[in-house]
């Protein structure tokens, strides 16, 4: 981009010289008492058809800039979705490894509670079974 902006600054250069030519040429009375010749009126128009040529190639490069800026805004677009489609994707399989841990966590919370439970259960029932053994024994 930075040489297509060098070449508009030359090309707007040689513009504005053009200008100060056709203004001078603008000013040039050669003629008898002062006026305008012929002459001078073709030297005028021909630097005003340089001009307009120079115009035109400036419109040219100011299109052929806008398309390079379009094309590589494009691209940019392109790239940034693409990051974003990926980022998704792992994004999904992040999730799904975190509900997976999630079920296995409850999974093996569910069996400490079952062990928890059966555990409790075997001591209330030796408590009991050894309070009735002794309750047998005394008797």
């Amino acid at each position: 981009m930075g040489f297509g902006q060098a070449k508009l600054e030359k090309l707007l250069e040689e513009r504005d010289r053009m200008h100060r030519e056709w203004k001078a040429s603008e000013s040039k009375k050669s003629g008898i008492f002062g006026n305008r010749t012929k002459k001078d009126m073709i030297e005028t128009n021909e630097w005003m058809e340089r001009i307009i040529l120079r115009d035109n190639v400036i419109m040219e490069e100011l299109k052929l800039l806008s398309d390079i800026e379009k094309t590589e805004i494009t691209y940019e677009k392109n790239d940034y979705k693409f990051i974003s489609q990926k980022q998704e994707r792992e994004i999904g399989v992040l999730k799904r490894a975190l509900q997976e841990k999630d079920e296995t966590i409850k999974s093996k919370a569910s069996n400490k509670r079952t062990y928890e439970w059966t555990t409790f259960i075997f001591f209330l029932s030796t408590a009991l079974l050894g309070y009735l053994y002794l309750k047998k024994e005394k008797k």
